[in-house]
């Protein structure tokens, strides 16, 4: 998807984290939380994703994420353009599922 010649990307972060401790515990749900109220949602576990409306916005989204990082464990932050993202196979089990849309709408701040 195109919106006045930007091409819209979608950032997937990866993550392994330490849990093994209440400490630990604490920095992975601080990690997770902060994704979600950044507008990522849960791709499967420890895997989440954000649709951005440009290469500009996302490397704003990729560059908090980075702000952000616990101090243990692995991150992992890739950046895919809407493209890409369509041509990703989702299977449950054997059968193929649809991937997740791209947002209908273009929200202006």
């Amino acid at each position: 998807m195109s919106f006045g010649g930007l091409n819209s990307m979608w950032i997937i972060v990866m993550f392994d984290l330490p849990t093994d401790t209440p400490q630990a515990r604490k920095q992975y749900t601080k990690f997770r939380g902060f994704l979600l109220d950044d507008g990522f949602t849960m791709m499967q576990y420890s895997v989440y994703m954000r649709h951005s409306s440009s290469d500009e916005n996302a490397k704003v989204h990729i560059k908090r994420v980075k702000a952000k990082l616990p101090p243990d464990g692995e991150v992992r932050i890739i950046k895919i353009t809407d493209k890409q993202f369509g041509k990703i196979e989702v299977f449950y089990g054997k059968r193929r599922k649809p991937i997740e849309k791209t947002p209908g709408q273009l929200s202006l701040f």
